[in-house]
């Protein structure tokens, strides 16, 4: 059979002529309509408007070929509207019915397509929101900095969701990163506070020490020379290494300037040991010792501000009482010590507390919300105290072996050793916040 012999029977097959005018059988719930007019013949009209169905065809089997290879099918909806729509009024002789359900089929599925994607794409987003929101306590500044540039950048690459989520999306979104960026900035001006005021109380110690490192009142001079060695050790925070180093190296050359004198003064001369200052025998000063030891523990049950006060009072009674000898000596001290130190720690701990919930940053209600907040403060501490820490033995590692370093060394050393005890207090408290949260 002719290519015309087929168009035409495809013609007399979906359409007719009457009178002389081109006729479309009616299909699906359309009525018949007029294609065309009759000019040289009736075969010759009934082929033209066979070719021009099948021009309408070949863009159709185009389109549908075009979305079955490409990954974003989604941008060729518009087009298969188009195309759905002119079947009604397109003038040509074919099967129609067929057109249009080949097209129909396609706008559904690339409508499940949509849907799905827009599913994927609010999973992801949540999930994106989820990441920002959890950066919320984090104290590594610019690792969530890093992270959130991160996320942003996948928020924009995201595609998009239903209309009636975008707005609340958005939202929860912006309102994770301006809240980051919030805390950021309140942290670094507290940062700033507290770092003048760390710098304010060094300055303050080194000129103590310059104004008497050329006092010729060596016992007494001596004497303050070590409680500001002891005050330095007790400066509760830190500054930026190159600033420390500076402010440490001047602090440092003032007491060498003074013990240097002393050594030319009295080469030999050592202290004499103290005596037992009330005259109470060693047993009687260990019974004494140990009973400031349980009053101290039992401090932990009783209210801060109340707690506070009272291990000042011990300390005080601690110094009153005579010596003990032995190990016990330093055993008993160790465990006094101890136990101030986790009242004062837990103060510091409860203050900051306060501090957070007045500012609006902590909102836990339940106990164990409580629990985590403190436990996540307490290992934020104990990370500052490390840096601390190794800003400590760094300094020991470069200080000389000269002898006028000695008193330095020995205080250096002490402090290092501070510091360790406030990070092993600290993670026994959280052992004993655990314990209550339990009970």
């Amino acid at each position: 059979m002719e290519p015309t012999d087929h168009l035409l029977a495809e013609a007399r097959r979906y359409g007719y002529i009457q009178g002389d005018q081109v006729w479309l059988h009616p299909f699906m719930d359309l009525p018949a309509r007029q294609v065309g007019q009759v000019k040289e013949s009736e075969e010759a009209s009934l082929t033209y408007f066979a070719q021009r169905f099948e021009a309408f065809r070949t863009k159709v089997d185009d389109l549908l070929q075009k979305m079955e290879e490409a990954e974003n099918k989604g941008s060729f909806l518009m087009k298969a509207l188009h195309l759905k729509e002119q079947v009604a009024a397109y003038d040509g002789l074919g099967d129609f019915a067929s057109l249009h359900r080949r097209l129909t089929d396609a706008e559904e599925n690339i409508k499940v397509m949509v849907a799905r994607n827009r599913e994927k794409n609010l999973a992801t987003k949540i999930n994106l929101i989820k990441e920002a929101e959890a950066l919320h306590d984090t104290v590594d500044w610019q690792g969530a900095a890093d992270t959130i540039k991160e996320l942003r950048q996948a928020w924009i690459k995201t595609g998009p969701v239903e209309k009636q989520l975008i707005e609340e999306l958005d939202t929860r979104f912006h309102d994770a990163v301006e809240g980051f960026f919030a805390k950021r900035k309140q942290f670094q001006a507290e940062k700033k506070a507290m770092t003048n005021r760390v710098y304010d109380k060094y300055k303050e110690l080194i000129h103590k020490s310059e104004a008497i490192k050329n006092s010729t009142e060596f016992e007494e001079t001596t004497r303050k020379l070590k409680q500001l060695q002891l005050d330095w050790k007790e400066v509760d925070g830190s500054l930026p290494r190159k600033q420390a180093n500076e402010l440490w190296t001047r602090f440092r050359a003032a007491h060498n300037h003074f013990f240097e004198r002393l050594k030319e003064h009295i080469n030999t001369k050592r202290p004499e040991a103290a005596a037992g200052g009330n005259g109470s025998s060693a047993d009687e000063n260990l019974n004494r010792k140990r009973a400031l030891v349980d009053e101290a523990v039992a401090l932990l049950d009783r209210p801060m501000g109340e707690a506070v006060a009272r291990a000042k009072e011990l300390q005080a009674a601690w110094k009153k009482v005579g010596p003990v000898r032995g190990e016990e000596s330093d055993r008993v001290w160790e465990q006094f010590l101890a136990a101030c130190d986790k009242v004062f720690e837990l103060s510091a701990l409860e203050h900051f507390v306060r501090k957070r919930q007045a500012n609006g940053l902590d909102t836990s209600s339940t106990p164990e919300e409580q629990y985590n907040v403190r436990v996540q403060a307490l290992r934020d501490f104990i990370k500052y105290d490390r840096q601390e820490q190794e800003v400590l033995e760094e300094n020991l590692g470069k200080l000389s072996d000269s002898p006028g370093n000695e008193a330095f060394r020995t205080m250096l050393q002490g402090k290092i050793r501070t510091f360790e005890r406030k990070i092993r207090t600290k993670n026994e408290l959280i052992e004993l916040l655990r314990q209550r949260l339990v009970a």
